[in-house]
């Protein structure tokens, strides 16, 4: 069978006019700020596509650009503005400890990225929910949400299986373990049932739930593995490595792999298309989604 190249925009077409629609019966239009606090032309770039995007959803959008030693201080005025719906802050700022004292630093009220130490916990323990009457949804961060709801779109989540369990039996590779993304999204599909590799320059770990377990928060485990020995299993495998030079051998994948690149270059080589079963080169436009998607959730909440 030929590979089937999916794009982003046709996955983020499934939200868009649901978002749309519930702008436009609000008085209130909810508002984003984002702050750019690096030189990173990448978050300039999604800084750019976010206001577009948000925009033609009906959303407002303020980009703040600031010194990153000026950071502290704009996030604490943004969180006690009472017309600031949304908080967004494009890392890496210092990219070290001092990124996760900024997430930290976000009022979870108004924090789209999820990245708050609540949002956290919530994510990493399996737990959905702010509150007890299960009324709240906790935020999810965008990027790692974005694949998981591709993999959905494309058929990779079983809904047979029951709830937390649509990918059991599935084994997936994600290149990158940054906290902001890899870590999040090996803990999401592994919370889902999933076998999951999260490799990283320095090494191997594998997320995945006790099989014995009821739905749970996943375990991590330590491995001496290599990519080589790990990636002809995958049947999905998942980029995100921000180097253009960085490319995964189309020779270690296994025939029929489902192939998906969340990074801002293509970390698939070109003959990826001769042996993936699906092949999808980016996912930005549905990260901007779940971004609007988090953004209105969070102004609900608020109202």
């Amino acid at each position: 069978m030929p590979c089937k190249v999916v794009l982003a925009a046709e996955v983020a077409s499934n939200y868009t006019s649901e978002i749309k629609s519930e702008v436009s019966q609000k008085d209130t239009r909810p508002k984003l700020v984002g702050f750019l606090a690096n030189d990173d032309p990448y978050a300039e770039k999604y800084a750019q596509s976010s206001s577009k995007h948000l925009a033609e959803a009906g959303l407002d959008f303020e980009l703040r650009q600031i010194p990153r030693e000026e950071l502290e201080a704009a996030l604490k005025d943004a969180n006690e503005d009472p017309s600031v719906s949304g908080i967004l802050v494009y890392y890496p700022v210092y990219g070290d400890d001092r990124d996760q004292k900024l997430q930290d630093m976000v009022d979870p009220t108004k924090d789209v990225e999820g990245l708050n130490v609540v949002y956290n916990g919530k994510l990493y323990s399996n737990d959905r929910y702010l509150d007890d009457e299960k009324t709240r949804k906790a935020i999810l961060p965008c990027t790692p949400l974005a694949v998981v709801k591709v993999l959905d779109h494309i058929g990779v989540y079983d809904h047979s299986l029951p709830y937390g369990d649509h990918l059991r039996g599935k084994t997936i590779a994600v290149v990158n373990r940054s906290e902001v993304v890899g870590r999040p999204l090996a803990a999401l599909l592994a919370n889902d049932g999933a076998k999951v590799y999260s490799i990283d320059i320095n090494d191997i770990q594998i997320f995945a739930r006790d099989a014995a377990a009821s739905i749970n928060s996943h375990t991590t485990t330590m491995t001496a593995f290599k990519p080589e020995d790990v990636i002809p299993e995958c049947d999905v495998v998942i980029t995100g490595v921000p180097a253009a030079a960085y490319k995964m051998p189309t020779s270690l994948l296994k025939p029929g792999v489902v192939a998906v690149n969340f990074a801002s270059v293509r970390n698939f080589e070109p003959e990826v298309k001769d042996i993936a079963s699906i092949y999808v080169p980016s996912v930005g436009k549905v990260t901007v989604s779940m971004l609007q998607r988090n953004l209105l959730r969070l102004f609900n909440y608020q109202q």
